[in-house]
């Protein structure tokens, strides 16, 4: 069988048979031609098969011994299974071979194209196996040096709270903020380091403090908590841009390009307090909050000292004739409405903060003393 054969056959049928007395070859062929010959018309007759390259030449293993030929008959054939079957079933009804009784019997079909595929994955194997030990220095090269660069840009902690950030955030003079550490570890893996996290819903003083030294933006997740974050920012940070993932996408999962275009998205905060018609909240001690919460529809007044301690209580009507009266006022929070008046009272006496429900048109406003309503400080 020549190396054309091996590969365009698709089957090998192999027949043993038994002959009584000495045969040859020939006359095996001869009884594999003759007596299969006009079985099933012209189709399947093996030497219009043979002449159309349908089927191989036909090979004969032979032995004789004590007046008895055995052997092999193997046909190499490319028809289709049915058809092979049946060659392989004509083969079997040979009777006699020469001048001699036969019995001839399949021994097997054999897939051809299974002995090539399974000899194609052993060559595979070894080629695998011998690429694998010439490149493997090479990868392991490449696995050191990649290391080194990940060691440069590996997660820190930043202030107080021990914010999850990239490296060198103080001397960054642009800074991402993002939600949680995973954020921050994925933007370091796609070499962005100038990075720094939330670290939950609310905005860190760390945080508050940052967006008023460094030019800051807001790399957010793309689904409703990213969108509370957001206005918890706009509300009570100087951050400069909002940028957000993909719509119900999380920025930990962003590749490259998508942070890329995110980041080119971005939007100025200005334009977003605009639209959702809001105003920075300025971040107070906390008894001035409650202060006010508690003082709204009662048109009376707190006096606070820089403990933030209650020194008085009394109502706003009488606010700027007894104001003088009080020591140590450092905050006066009251239901009514910031005047002239007292903005001069209150810079006489060195009081830091007036918080009023409201402010009218204050025409000389000094620097040591802060206006503010309500809304400003309250949610």
């Amino acid at each position: 069988m020549t190396s054309s054969q091996y590969f365009t056959i698709k089957y090998k049928i192999v027949a043993r048979f038994e002959v009584e007395g000495v045969v040859e070859k020939p006359d095996v062929i001869g009884a594999v031609f003759g007596q299969t010959e006009g079985l099933f018309g012209s189709e399947l007759d093996l030497r219009e098969l043979q002449k159309s390259g349908r089927i191989g030449r036909i090979e004969i293993e032979i032995q004789s011994k004590k007046d008895r030929t055995e052997g092999r008959i193997i046909i190499p054939t490319s028809l289709d299974r049915v058809s092979t079957a049946i060659i392989a079933a004509s083969i079997e009804s040979i009777e006699r071979i020469g001048p001699c009784a036969a019995k001839v019997a399949l021994e097997k079909i054999e897939d051809v194209r299974e002995a090539k595929r399974k000899a194609i994955i052993k060559r595979a194997k070894e080629i695998l196996k011998k690429w694998d030990q010439e490149v493997r220095p090479e990868a392991e090269e490449v696995f050191r040096e990649v290391s080194e660069i990940l060691k440069v840009t590996k997660a820190e902690t930043y202030g107080p709270e021990k914010l999850t950030s990239g490296p060198n955030i103080d001397l960054a003079k642009e800074i991402i903020i993002v939600e949680g550490r995973a954020d921050v570890i994925n933007l370091l893996r796609n070499g962005i380091s100038n990075v720094i996290a939330l670290e939950g819903a609310k905005v860190p003083q760390t945080i508050v403090k940052l967006t008023k030294e460094k030019e800051a933006t807001a790399l957010l997740d793309g689904d409703r908590g990213g969108d509370l974050i957001m206005k918890e920012l706009l509300q009570v940070t100087n951050v400069k841009y909002i940028a957000r993932a993909p719509r119900g996408k999380e920025v930990e999962e962003l590749t490259l390009r998508e942070i890329m275009e995110a980041l080119e998205k971005k939007v100025p905060a200005r334009e977003l307090r605009k639209k959702l018609k809001m105003r920075p909240r300025v971040l107070v001690p906390k008894e001035i909050v409650e202060a006010a919460k508690e003082l709204e529809g009662t048109l009376e007044a707190i006096l606070l000292n820089e403990k933030m301690e209650r020194i008085g209580r009394l109502p706003v009507s009488e606010l700027a004739e007894r104001l003088k009266e009080f020591e140590g006022v450092d905050t006066v929070v009251f239901d009514g409405i910031i005047t002239q008046r007292l903005v001069d009272i209150a810079s006489e006496r060195k009081i830091k903060y007036l918080v009023a429900a409201r402010i009218s048109n204050v025409i000389k406003q000094p620097l040591n003393v802060h206006l503010l309503t309500f809304k400003d400080i309250m949610e």
